[in-house]
């Protein structure tokens, strides 16, 4: 073997240690990130199914509280009953659907014309709605109250969900979605004789869905775990409470029942996890799409 042959088996073997140990440290790097944001919810999931009657251990006693010594599924029977769970996650579903299918309609039908339609001053709205970005929502607060007050609405579904589902973060993702769109499509729908309306509906929305997809995910994790604003706007009616806010009863002055909260925790989280895992295909191409937009 030539010293050039040699030589060049060398470089290769060092690009190929080179690429292993790349490969390696970054799947290191991948699963670090991956304990520290999974580490929280098999916690939570332990403590949930600890018989707190027989284990005889703290939760606090780490890492013995990741291995419960006896398991049990009397924590989530016990929050069921307690609690009256299935008034307030049905409160938390409609809560949740009705501001996920307004923040849908308003954004979608907002967007199209900050993309797609030409008018004076159509820069300036759209600076001044990403604008409200760095705005605290809870400066709202106060306003929306007093709003819902004199219309009727505090104290109902509709007092929750109006205020909310205009969001800029939905416009602009929209308006992104809708620029990725050929234009071609739009012109030849309008030489068919389609309207504006009808070019959004029959061709701007059918391929948008991924867009949607992601918008109504965040929306939905946004909402459903949502606990300050819903408990201003429902604080006269406390028999619409979603199940955010009602869990909080499970830690009082006087009682506190650390497994009954991590197991209310857990039937808080099943319904998201369970909508994101069957929508992630769809929300991952309307993240990518926003980004490429």
């Amino acid at each position: 073997m030539s010293p050039q042959t040699q030589e060049a088996a060398r470089l290769r073997a060092r690009a190929a240690l080179r690429k292993g140990l790349g490969t390696a440290l970054s799947y290191a790097l991948m699963l670090l990130i991956l304990a520290f944001a999974v580490f929280p919810f098999l916690w939570t999931l332990a403590i949930s199914i600890t018989d707190k009657q027989a284990s005889g251990i703290s939760i606090y006693d780490f890492p013995r509280s990741l291995f419960p010594p006896a398991v049990t599924l009397g924590n989530f029977f016990e929050v069921i009953t307690k609690l009256n769970l299935g008034k307030y996650f049905l409160n938390s579903v409609i809560i949740t659907a009705l501001t996920v299918v307004g923040t849908l309609v308003v954004s979608a039908l907002a967007a199209y014309p900050l993309a797609r339609l030409q008018f004076p001053g159509r820069a300036l709205i759209f600076g001044a709605i990403v604008s409200t970005l760095v705005l605290p929502t809870e400066i709202a607060f106060i306003v929306n109250v007093l709003t819902l007050r004199d219309l009727g609405l505090l104290g109902t579904y509709a007092g929750v969900a109006l205020p909310i589902i205009a969001t800029a973060f939905g416009i602009f993702l929209m308006r992104q979605a809708y620029l990725a769109i050929p234009g071609t499509l739009m012109e030849a729908a309008r030489i068919d004789g389609a309207t504006e309306l009808q070019i959004l509906w029959r061709v701007m929305i059918p391929l948008s869905v991924p867009s949607l997809t992601a918008l109504g995910i965040f929306t939905l994790v946004g909402t459903w775990n949502a606990f300050f604003w819903p408990s201003v706007a429902l604080l006269t009616n406390d028999d619409l409470l979603p199940m955010s806010v009602a869990i909080l009863k499970l830690k009082g002055q006087f009682n506190y029942d650390v497994f009954n909260v991590a197991a209310g925790a857990m039937i808080m989280m099943i319904p998201v996890l369970v909508v994101f895992f069957m929508a992630q295909r769809f929300f991952m191409r309307g993240m990518e799409g926003a980004v490429k937009g």
